[in-house]
């Protein structure tokens, strides 16, 4: 079994930053993507963004130009650095790592709540 454990989140006022990190328990060599979803109040949990194995990065139109996501394979562990927020960015932060073989594992969250 692999936890994730995520940390970073916090209150900020719109147009800071904040950088979330998720760290797995345990080394993981089958790793096919690792990523940060987000749950606002009231709304379904949607990708934020999301890192392969070979670097490659997607990430949601809400957040482009301003979120940036990175790894440390040797730590296995994902961050988003996350600048020029607004209100319309809170929300739960989930981190996920997802095996080549389908398998998902999420995080707790971690919240992240911007403030006028």
């Amino acid at each position: 079994q692999v936890q994730l454990v995520e940390s970073g989140g916090g209150l900020v006022q719109a147009g800071g930053s904040l950088r979330l990190s998720c760290a797995a328990s345990r080394s993981i060599f089958d790793i096919n993507t690792m990523g940060w979803y987000r749950q606002a109040p009231g709304k379904q949990r949607e990708l934020a963004a999301v890192i392969t194995s070979g670097g490659n990065t997607n990430y949601a139109d809400s957040v482009k130009g301003r979120f940036t996501i990175s790894r440390d394979s040797a730590k296995n562990t994902v961050y988003l650095q996350m600048n020029s927020l607004k209100l319309e960015d809170t929300a739960v932060y989930y981190c996920n790592l997802n095996r080549v073989y389908g398998v998902d594992y999420w995080g707790k969250g971690t919240l992240v709540t911007v403030s006028s």
